[in-house]
């Protein structure tokens, strides 16, 4: 059934990848909703369609299976599309920068494609795909507009990603997304701050800042100490309680950094620095100016100036030359840094990075062995940490969705200080009422997971937060109507991260 006058059309934004893809994909509701789409929901009274009538796929293209998984997606599409005479499917994102037509050639029921560089035109070109009634891809080059002016609908009341850059100068051999995303864009801490003390006055009480680089930010305007002057910024905001970023890159990351972190009390004691391998000899085929001196003295230093900080990373296994013995330097990194977690990879050719024509590919055989070794001492060592933490007191902010099994289980779920997931039992009786996402509770850890916390008991604590009225307020009143868009983002919170790195 397509929509007609009286029904509004529906859209669905799907996402893959990295959390500037989440970001995006917060934007491009908001234009499609600025546009006068309404959000799919296959459970609304009323609704007879499985799908919505604009698909929308947000891309990525770091990983060799990303292409199998969009042109799959679409190929489940091309029946549903055919029986419903208006239904549009768009591609966006990085896969579609690197594809550009070949997107269409391969699966010609798309309607439009467009690039990294102007998620702004999509409802432009749905309504030019729409009336020409052909195929509609437009890919820039560079960035125009940067993309935080642009609407936003952000998923929740309690927090939300605040871009500080787009773009990466570095040219590591295995990454792609330079060459998809560009150079780096560095938006003024001015409409930084503004834009973060707008969300705070709308409830929003923690922030990520966001970036391919994050930590190189003030590169493009001369200012090597603009990230660690940001953090320090942020501290000053009334009612911004938690500030993480990510991602950094270890050459960047300079004691200037550290020390904020320390010293501004908002800036929660959470660090994902992405190591990718623990060999000095492979960080150079992957043109990471760092090795492995560099990268453990940065670990030495943060752990010295923020003790509890919990240390995540990413490790990509079977890098091109890799041999055992690389590997066991990447095992001995593992062990001294004892991160609390990791995204750990198999390395993927892509084509168009210098590491896709490197000599000694690495046997697959072999790079699954060593990607079993090293999930299995990851998830060593994480549980050894989370198991410390048993016994303590941790103030968690209550999140939404993000516990799978919280309804049987009979919990909820919050993110510590360090960003820890914790499930928490809901048992109210020693405070006044249950909380509401982006509360705050205090519990007591009574059980610990190589990847999550629980907590049974009593919470020990509420304190209700503007947040959580916030949360409220967005679920109790009917949607506002729509106007027109003037560019400002609203309120809202990052989904869960998805289990993939940033570029860093």
């Amino acid at each position: 059934m397509s929509a007609t006058a009286e029904q509004p059309r529906t859209y669905e934004v799907r996402t893959y990848g990295c959390q500037m893809n989440v970001h995006d994909s917060e934007r491009l509701s908001g234009l499609l909703e600025d546009a006068g789409y309404l959000p799919f929901d296959k459970d609304a009274e009323g609704q007879q369609a499985d799908c919505a009538d604009i698909v929308v796929f947000n891309t990525c293209a770091v990983r060799e299976n990303a292409d199998n998984r969009l042109y799959g997606n679409l190929g489940h599409l091309a029946p549903v599309k055919a029986k419903r005479p208006g239904m549009q499917i768009a591609v966006g994102g990085c896969m579609a920068q690197k594809d550009r037509d070949t997107v269409v050639k391969k699966a010609p029921w798309v309607d439009v494609v467009f690039g990294t560089h102007n998620i702004g035109s999509l409802p432009a070109l749905l309504d030019r795909a729409r009336v020409q009634q052909e195929a509609q891809v437009e890919i820039l080059e560079s960035l125009d507009v940067f993309p935080s002016t642009l609407p936003t609908k952000r998923e929740s009341a309690y927090a939300a990603w605040v871009s500080v850059s787009v773009g990466c100068n570095n040219t590591c051999t295995f990454c792609i997304v330079p060459s998809l995303r560009g150079k780096e864009k560095d938006r003024r801490p001015g409409e930084i701050l503004a834009e973060i003390e707008a969300l705070v006055a709308e409830g929003v009480s923690e922030i990520t800042l966001l970036g391919q680089n994050v930590n190189a930010y003030g590169v493009e305007f001369g200012d090597r100490q603009a990230f660690s002057k940001l953090l320090r910024a942020c501290g000053d905001i009334e009612g911004l309680e938690r500030v993480r970023f990510t991602s950094p890159h270890p050459a960047e990351f300079t004691d200037d950094v550290i020390e904020a972190m320390a010293e501004t009390p908002n800036v929660m004691p959470s660090l994902h620095m992405p190591l990718q391998s623990g060999s000095s000899k492979v960080l150079k085929d992957m043109r990471r100016s760092y090795r492995q001196e560099k990268f453990l003295g940065i670990i030495e230093r943060v752990r010295a100036a923020l003790p509890d900080a919990a240390i995540t990373t990413d490790i990509i296994v079977g890098f091109p030359g890799e041999t055992e013995e690389d590997f066991q330097e990447t095992l001995k990194v593992v062990r001294e840094a004892r991160f609390s977690g990791a995204f750990t990879f198999q390395y993927s050719k892509r084509p168009g990075t210098p590491a896709a024509t490197l000599p000694d590919q690495v046997d697959q055989a072999e790079v699954t062995d060593r990607y079993n070794r090293l999930v299995e001492l990851v998830n060593e060592i994480t549980w050894e940490e989370n198991k410390r933490l048993v016994g303590r007191e941790l103030e968690l902010m209550v999140a939404e969705g993000e516990g799978r099994k919280d309804a049987e289980t009979h919990r909820l779920s919050g993110r510590a200080p360090d960003n820890r997931l914790v499930h928490f039992e809901a048992d109210f009786a020693a405070v006044d009422g249950a909380p509401r996402p982006g509360d705050m509770v205090t519990v007591e850890v009574t059980y610990a997971a190589p990847h999550h916390l629980v907590a049974d008991g009593p919470v020990r604590a509420l304190r209700r937060t503007r947040s959580g009225d916030a949360w409220e307020r967005r679920t109790s009143e009917p949607p506002a109507p729509k106007g027109v868009g003037l560019g400002m983002p609203s309120i809202g919170v990052p989904a869960p991260l998805p289990d993939a790195p940033v570029c860093g």
